[in-house]
């Protein structure tokens, strides 16, 4: 990946392939479910906003797993900080003024209490061959848990790049390049869902669920997708189980330039969430970022975690594309 200065500021390139699931025509709206409980999950520019979508509504969301991502609110609301504090590191991002604006923001009802944050379980991952968002930046992230009392569960020796590690990813561990999926000698999913929730049983062979589109717009301001930097179109993968059955929800958010526009189903079917999804009663949803034009935009298709598009609430309630994803976990029945 050439990392251009807004390309670095924006964050991850993830990409490729296809379905093994079966597909399903896209629908009008997000089939409902019975969830027991809702988790989020992200990498890079989605690991930033799985961070804001778990401390804004850690009432619903009760813990998150982030590849390479750094502290809540980092980014300031300003695309210079991001790429100098928040990635690179060149200055300090200053964790204990941004643990200040989340009590504060609590005490104002901008995010849930921080006090829910407290036992919650938070699973973060960084590789040793990750240049793009530095190590250090990730140890204030989960500075920033351990603060509020989260059980953190931190790898950072695996040799990866800077991408979503996967059993079944097409790059060599170390790589930082399309598609941004990589296979490294571990399995990151079983280690973050066995945190997350509790235990973990093996994952199925090959998918056994459905992989269906639906319309974002539905879920969007004025139902305008495009309008937040978001496709029209959605993927979520329900497990056979829960057709009938309880099941918990996965949130799980791509990087830059990964979304469908650019790659069609990869993440959503490369990231070996589907296949622990069979086996542990588990929905996961894949939100789909795109690109944008319009000034102040958003070339890369990156998830908002900067305030792009003039979004002063980007990262609390309140923010477009957080309110746009919560409608949507609403709507599955967390």
């Amino acid at each position: 990946m050439k990392r251009t200065p807004f390309l670095a500021a924006a964050a991850l390139a993830l990409a490729t392939v296809t379905a093994s699931p079966a597909s399903a025509a896209a629908p009008a709206a997000l089939p409902r479910h019975t969830i027991s409980a809702s988790f989020v999950s992200g990498v890079s520019s989605g690991g930033y906003m799985a961070d804001q979508l778990h401390v804004a509504y850690s009432g619903t969301f009760k813990g998150a797993g982030i590849f390479s991502a750094g502290p809540y609110h980092c980014a300031r609301g300003n695309v210079t900080t991001a790429q100098l504090a928040c990635m690179n590191d060149l200055y300090d991002d200053n964790p204990a003024e941004l643990e200040r604006t989340a009590r504060d923001r609590a005490s104002q009802g901008s995010i849930d209490p921080v006090g829910n944050l407290s036992g919650h379980p938070v699973w973060i991952y960084h590789g040793t061959n990750d240049s793009t968002v530095k190590q250090s930046v990730n140890d204030d992230l989960a500075g920033f848990y351990r603060d509020f009392g989260a059980s953190v569960s931190y790898t950072k020796t695996s040799p990866a790049g800077h991408a979503w590690v996967s059993p079944i990813g097409p790059n060599p561990c170390s790589a930082t390049y399309t598609p941004y999926v990589n296979k490294c000698s571990d399995d990151p999913e079983n280690a973050m869902l066995g945190h997350l929730l509790g235990s973990v049983a093996a994952p199925a062979s090959a998918p056994g669920g459905t992989l269906t589109q639906f319309d974002q717009n539905a879920y969007a301001p004025g139902g305008s997708a495009s309008s937040i930097s978001m496709d029209a179109t959605g993927f979520v993968y329900v497990p056979p189980a829960c057709g009938s059955a309880s099941c918990r929800l996965m949130v799980a958010l791509h990087g830059c330039q990964q979304g469908r526009s650019v790659v069609g189903t990869t993440f959503a079917t490369k990231t070996y969430l589907n296949e622990y999804a069979d086996t542990n009663n588990m929905i996961v949803l894949y939100p789909q970022a795109t690109a944008s034009s319009w000034t102040g935009g958003n070339p890369q298709g990156c998830w908002n975690w900067w305030g792009y598009g003039g979004d002063t609430a980007y990262d609390m309630k309140g923010g477009k594309q957080i309110e746009t994803i919560m409608r949507m976990v609403h709507a599955l029945g967390g």
